[in-house]
Parts: structure tokens; sequence; C-alpha cells
């Protein structure tokens, strides 16, 4: 049986009564985001990152209670990063119809841009490989990640344009369909960008009950 690593397990008591430095927060998040690059989430333990960071334990623990926080952290920032890109794409759509589609062609740049940082594609691809066997770790970070979207589709709700629908769910099951084609592209990587786009909209799009005469009509920023 594996011994327990004191230095991953939650302190339940903290001597240090100093209010928390967000320098040190940033540092120490900078640091297990470098090693979570290079080795995984496996790979990330408090250690590792507060040699990288060259900080004590009694810093670590007036930030981030367990190396499990310490990880949902790093996908929750990474997330908002990619939620403020994917609302900048989805601002000058003339409706929600086509703001939806922003949002869909935001995410597949993950697999079609060569611009996007590699950090947002090695985080992406660790958060959805804890989404069965940590999920606390990445569902806040979804949940960020989901918001334009599921704005957009209440809007459209509200319009009439999306008819039958829940704003979360859907949002939930659009980012489903979008992130199979991005990892399709990623394993295959001979995919065309305007073949998928197509058929992932047409797909999230009808589900919405988006007439095909309106989806023929989308704009694409």
């Amino acid at each position: 049986m594996r011994r327990l690593d004191p230095m991953d397990a939650p302190r339940t008591r903290r001597r240090d009564k100093l209010a928390p430095d967000p320098k040190v927060r940033r540092e120490i998040l900078a640091a297990a985001l470098a090693t979570l690059r290079e080795q995984g989430v496996g790979g990330v333990s408090v250690a590792a990152v507060l040699e990288r960071a060259t900080l004590g334990t009694r810093a670590f623990y007036r930030h981030f209670g367990s190396k499990d926080e310490l990880v949902a952290a790093i996908f929750l920032e990474m997330a908002r990063v990619e939620e403020r890109r994917l609302r900048r794409r989805m601002a000058c759509a003339p409706t929600e119809i086509d703001a939806v589609a922003a949002w869909i062609d935001g995410r597949l740049d993950l697999a079609f841009d060569d611009t996007i940082e590699s950090d947002l594609h090695r985080v992406s691809q660790e958060a959805q490989s804890q989404m069965f066997a940590s999920p606390n770790l990445v569902m806040p970070a979804y949940a960020q990640l989901l918001k334009p979207l599921s704005a957009a589709l209440a809007r459209g709700l509200q319009q009439g344009v999306f008819r039958h629908i829940d704003p979360v769910t859907d949002a939930e099951a659009i980012h489903a369909v979008v992130w199979a084609a991005i990892e399709r592209q990623w394993a295959i990587g001979d995919c065309d960008r305007d073949d998928v786009r197509q058929r992932v909209l047409r797909f999230c799009l009808r589900g919405l009950g988006v007439p095909a005469k309106a989806i023929a009509q989308v704009r694409f920023n």
C-alpha cells in the first residue's frame, strides 16, 4: 500500500496567519503550470512546485489547502484566459446564432490555429483527462469556459431563435461535440477545418432548432 505523501495532504492547521499575497500566489501558479506542462497532472506535487518557485511550505499553505486545490486553480485560471478570448470572438456577432458559431469556431482554434499558446493545448488535454477521474478538479473550469456560450443560448431562447433548449445542458453538449472534433484533429492531423467547422455547426445548430436556411447564412469571425 502506497504511503500518503504528507506534502500532498491537506493541512489541518495553519500557523502562518499572514494574509495571502497575490504576487506569491501567481508565482506558485506559474511554477505549477510549468510543472504540469512538462510532466502532466501526475507530476505536479507540492514539493516539486515549491522547489521550482523557491518557496517554502508555509507560503504554499497560505494560498492553497492541498495539491488538488492548486491543480483546480491552474485549470480555472486557464479557463478564464480562454473565456476572455472566446468573448472577444463573439463580441461582433450580429445574432445569437452567429455568437454560438463564433464560440464553436473559437474552440476549434485549439486544433487548427498554430498561434494558440501551447499552454492552452496542454492544460486543455490534462483537464479533459481528469473529467472522469477527478471531476471536482475540472468542473469549475468547464463552467467558466461555457459561460459565454450558455449566455448566448439563454438570450437566443428568450428571443425565440432557439427552441426547447436548456442553455446550461446544451452548452455542455455543444462542447462535447466540438471537443470530439478537436481530439480527432490532434490524433489524425489531416482534417480540413472548413469541413469540420461546417459539420459541427450543422449538427449543433440543428439540435438547437435553427432552420437550415439560417444555418447557411451564419458568419464566421
